[in-house]
């Protein structure tokens, strides 16, 4: 069995923040405008994997992203998960949440429970690029 390129090692999506140890995307997820990810550049599967320093550095950027997330978004409330089942590459979600979204408050992998107004998905996307000016400022200031 022949293994299969990393996504994440390999990632397409635009980023909004790099850096020589870690890149900050915006997902492409229609029902959740905001949902971030903070992506480990060099590919390691856990948290434990890295030194304490550079742990410091990967939850100071998860911590940063969170409060743009906030500020921009709005969110009643964020989740921050790092799984990795899929691609066991080190990386964080972040996601704003909303009463009214897709799934809550249920997990955003789980089977949704309603659909959600479009205008109000177009209102959220409406603010990405503010989101992406606000991570990119956090970032550079630590």
């Amino acid at each position: 069995m022949t293994a299969r390129p990393c996504e994440l090692c390999e990632l397409a999506e635009p980023t909004v923040y790099r850096d020589e140890r870690l890149a900050v995307i915006l997902v492409d997820d229609p029902n959740y405008p905001g949902f971030a990810r903070v992506i480990w550049n060099a590919h390691v599967k856990e948290m434990s994997d890295l030194s304490r320093e550079e742990r410091q550095v990967l939850n100071d950027a998860v911590l940063n992203v969170e409060l743009a997330v906030r500020e921009v978004m709005n969110p009643l409330k964020v989740n921050v998960a790092s799984l990795g089942n899929v691609v066991p590459h080190l990386h964080w979600h972040v996601i704003p949440r909303y009463a009214d979204d897709a799934h809550f408050p249920n997990p955003v992998w789980a089977a949704s429970v309603r659909a959600v107004d479009e205008k109000t998905l177009a209102a959220r996307r409406a603010q990405l690029p503010q989101l992406a000016a606000a991570i990119g400022r956090r970032m550079a200031n630590g």
